[in-house]
């Protein structure tokens, strides 16, 4: 008698976006602006899913996460431009912003810390700010990661966003990013209020 792997995601359409922020490009890894990427491949990687679907301005994969099927996906239209690949996707799969979580880095926070919040302003965010525009709402609740502030107030940003993580900030990033796959499962299931308490800093 032969042996079928059983799926590792529900049939039918997914339920959720996971839309993890980053810029494409060997250039671009490991670099503060690309923590929502390196987000995406530990979950991907902690569910035996491949994120190599291009689609959406996006590489894609699904993943199942408690219970519910959910298109993980890195847009590849670099950071100003996100909400072009998250708006295509959503119309496509009819899918509400409350039900599209937002991953990406924050420099108000230290490396290794995470921030948990159902809605609000883009933060001076680029990212964000065109995923706002593009989809006419904030209410997207998303997980921001700390990439650390600038090391002085003249430091110019775009220099600092796009420089690499130290060796020891990425540990601290990786137990923030362990963190953030653990709480995008609890928000999938409906206990968001959960991840909050449990994952804020």
């Amino acid at each position: 008698m032969a042996f079928f792997s059983r799926s590792k995601t529900p049939s039918g359409p997914p339920e959720f976006i996971i839309a993890a922020l980053g810029n494409p490009g060997k250039k671009y890894e490991n670099t503060r602006h690309n923590a929502g990427f390196i987000f995406a491949d530990m979950l991907a990687d902690k569910h035996g899913v491949s994120i190599n679907k291009i689609q959406f301005k996006a590489v894609t994969g699904l993943v199942d996460l408690a219970g519910h099927k959910c298109l993980l996906m890195k847009p590849q239209t670099f950071m100003n431009l996100s909400g072009e690949a998250v708006r295509q996707a959503a119309q496509f799969y009819k899918i509400p912003p409350e039900k599209i979580i937002v991953v990406f880095d924050d420099i108000s926070l230290p490396c290794g810390k995470l921030r948990i919040r159902r809605k609000g302003s883009d933060g001076g965010h680029n990212g964000m700010k065109n995923i706002i525009m593009q989809m006419s709402s904030d209410k997207f609740p998303r997980i921001k990661l700390g990439v650390g502030e600038k090391p002085h107030p003249e430091y110019d940003l775009a220099d600092w966003v796009l420089s690499a993580f130290k060796k020891d900030e990425l540990k601290d990033l990786a137990e923030a990013c362990e963190k953030a796959c653990d709480a995008v499962e609890l928000m999938v299931g409906g206990d968001t209020d959960k991840a909050m308490s449990s994952f804020n800093s």
